[in-house]
């Protein structure tokens, strides 16, 4: 497939080139070319229309925390004020809103809903711009894998040009300075947990990474959060090229603080987006950049606009040491690009941070249009489920999706996981009885079946951040062996959390009724959502 894309080109490269009347030419799931759209056309594209898109062309997002599993549950109103994730993991109104709930939904023995589970949070990501994300894990008999998305996936990329990213690492040496400081020095990438609130305790998780006089840092180690860092911390960090994930709206929600971004870049670290997942953070990549934006004016980060985009594109690349292929656009590059309607007068930028789902034209990951307007998805040749955006129609096309799942449309999917939340107190008993989501008639299959194995739940042998020692007393609070053995709660059925700010009428209002947000932050955000 072949075809050359019109528009103006914010190519996140280094030296920040913008080509205001563009033409990128693409074969296969490579960019031949980029350059002005009246300049010659290379080999082999003569005769082929170009397509003009009429709007802005960026990178596809590359989100590097994301727990996907849980991104159809809705917002939760945090009650309290926290300092360290201990605190609200064990919280009980989070059990009976997050954690319980979505137990339930991965003890289903029904395939649909798993497909539906999957297929959901991908859209939520897809319609937000992301081309790539973290993988939803799946376990069977004596199999673990991953869910093969519509987006590329850093865990598990699916193609040998692109190194895997670890995301969890082996229980036992996350519990060993030893063995953790060997996994750290032999990864390409290695996105952990770290230092997860703004408090002293949160801080020792970091702080236990030092031994003899020695980190276990490095190249590979990119800390997701790292909120109770200070400047001396990352300065240790930049001397050892080590790199933060940034998800500010989840610290906002849960500790009414975040990471201290401007101590990081002072230091010299890298710093990447992550949405984190619906309960207590943004719908999608898309969102948290207004969020970041926020931040970076309340709390005088010193960031510019296209510095918040790089965050999203082009820094994350070269934290999972992909910025070969993708997280800018130039020729030799994988064609990962979204198109969005911006004025051409307007910064690309500042356009692209106040842009809304609905401003989100067309999604293209490894040359293969994902999802976009019916005009653009008909003039590249594709076809695909129809369905509306708030009040746009859009075409979406996942291509061949997971054989090991039923195939569902997303349609079908947003129905499985409106019936799936408003049964979750008798889910598993309507189940025996033989009902499935939607009236789904459910029959014992001789063929292993596959369920979600959530992160933050299920012990598979694996941590999602350090379990070292520091003072003799374990850092990692999934460490704790009485994690995930609470009392039943009585659950109450859930609404679904919208896919996108465009069909969610209330999401502003439900993030000024946050009680963590500083004040400053939600006048920030009113500006992007009144």
């Amino acid at each position: 497939m072949k075809y050359i894309l019109l528009g103006r080109v914010v190519t996140m490269d280094s030296r920040s080139t913008v080509i205001s009347d563009g033409a990128i030419y693409v074969d296969g799931n490579a960019i031949v070319a980029v350059g002005e759209h009246d300049a010659a056309a290379p080999a082999g594209f003569s005769g082929i229309k170009p397509v003009k898109t009429g709007g802005t062309i960026f990178p596809g997002f590359i989100e590097l925390h994301n727990h996907l599993s849980y991104d159809s549950l809705p917002l939760w109103q945090v009650p309290k004020k926290f300092t360290n994730r201990n605190q609200w993991q064990d919280n009980a109104d989070y059990t009976s809103k997050v954690s319980a709930p979505m137990g339930v939904i991965a003890g289903s023995s029904d395939p649909r809903l798993l497909a539906a589970v999957a297929r959901y949070a991908e859209t939520k990501c897809l319609l937000g711009g992301v081309s790539t994300s973290q993988g939803i894990s799946l376990k069977g008999d004596n199999l673990k894998t991953t869910y093969r998305s519509a987006m590329r996936v850093v865990d598990d990329p699916g193609d040998p040009a692109f190194p895997a990213a670890n995301t969890r690492i082996p229980d036992v040496d996350a519990s060993s300075w030893t063995s953790f400081k060997k996994e750290v020095d032999n990864a390409s990438c290695l996105l952990l947990h770290l230092s997860e609130g703004l408090d002293e305790k949160a801080r020792e998780a970091f702080l236990a990474l030092e031994h003899g006089g020695k980190w276990a840092l490095g190249p590979a180690l990119a800390g997701i959060h790292c909120a109770a860092l200070q400047a001396a911390d990352f300065a240790v960090m930049a001397a050892k090229q080590s790199s933060v994930i940034w998800s500010p709206l989840s610290n906002l929600l849960l500790y009414g603080g975040t990471t201290d971004i401007k101590a990081a870049r002072a230091a010299g670290v890298r710093v990447a987006l992550g949405s984190d997942w619906s309960p207590s953070g943004s719908k999608n990549l898309l969102n948290e950049l207004k969020v970041a934006k926020a931040a970076n004016e309340s709390f005088g980060i010193g960031l510019s606009d296209r510095d918040i985009v790089a965050m999203a594109t082009s820094t994350p690349a070269q934290i999972v040491k992909w910025d070969a292929l993708v997280g800018s656009i130039a020729a030799k590059k994988r064609a990962d690009f979204m198109v969005v309607s911006a004025p051409s007068s307007a910064d690309p930028y500042t356009s692209l941070i106040k842009a809304r789902e609905s401003d989100l034209e067309l999604l293209i990951i490894d040359g293969r249009p994902v999802v976009g307007t019916p005009a653009l998805m008909a003039a590249l040749g594709t076809s695909g489920e129809s369905f509306k955006l708030s009040a746009h129609k859009r075409v979406i096309d996942y291509g061949p999706g997971d054989a090991r799942v039923p195939t569902l449309t997303y349609a079908q999917a947003h129905a499985a996981m409106v019936d799936a939340l408003s049964r979750l107190p008798h889910l598993h008993t309507d189940e025996k009885a033989g009902k499935g989501v939607n009236h789904h008639v459910l029959t014992k299959s001789a063929a292993p079946q596959l369920h979600l194995a959530l992160d933050e739940q299920h012990d598979g042998g694996y941590a999602l951040r350090p379990r070292l020692l520091f003072h003799g007393e374990p850092t990692g609070p999934d460490a704790d062996p009485h994690l995930g053995a609470k009392a039943p709660v009585a659950l109450k059925p859930l609404k679904i959390d919208p896919p996108t700010v465009a069909d969610d009428p209330h999401y502003a209002a439900n993030l000024q009724a946050q009680i963590n947000i500083p004040a400053e932050i939600k006048l920030q955000l009113k500006s992007f959502y009144d």
